[in-house]
C-alpha cells in the first residue's frame, strides 16, 4: 500500500464492463514526509476521491481483483481510502 496525492482524473469514454463506473485518477506518490516520490500513476478510485486529496493506494493486483470481486479484472492500483490526517 502507498501514500499518493490525487493531481488529475482520465476521462475515459470506452472501458471494460467491470471497470465502468470507476474513476481513472492519477495520483503522485509520496514518502514518508508527504513529498513527491516517483512518477505520476494511474489507479482506480473505490472511495470518491478528488484532486488534492491525501488517499491510501493498493499496489498489487491480486488485491484490487479481490476488492473488486472479479479474479480476471485487468487492474493493478486501487485507491481504498481517503486520509484525513498524519501522526508521526
Amino acid at each position: 500500500m502507498m501514500l499518493g496525492k490525487v493531481v488529475g482524473n482520465v476521462v475515459s469514454t470506452a472501458k471494460l464492463p467491470i471497470l465502468q463506473g470507476l474513476k481513472i485518477m492519477v495520483v503522485q506518490p509520496l514518502d514518508g514526509e508527504r513529498r513527491p516520490k516517483g512518477q505520476t500513476i494511474l489507479a482506480f478510485d473505490m472511495v470518491q476521491a478528488g484532486v488534492g486529496d491525501t488517499v491510501l493506494v493498493i499496489d498489487e493486483g491480486n488485491s484490487c481483483r479481490t476488492i473488486l470481486g472479479d479474479p480476471q479484472a485487468p487492474i493493478r492500483m486501487l485507491i481504498v481510502g481517503i486520509v484525513d490526517e498524519i501522526e508521526q
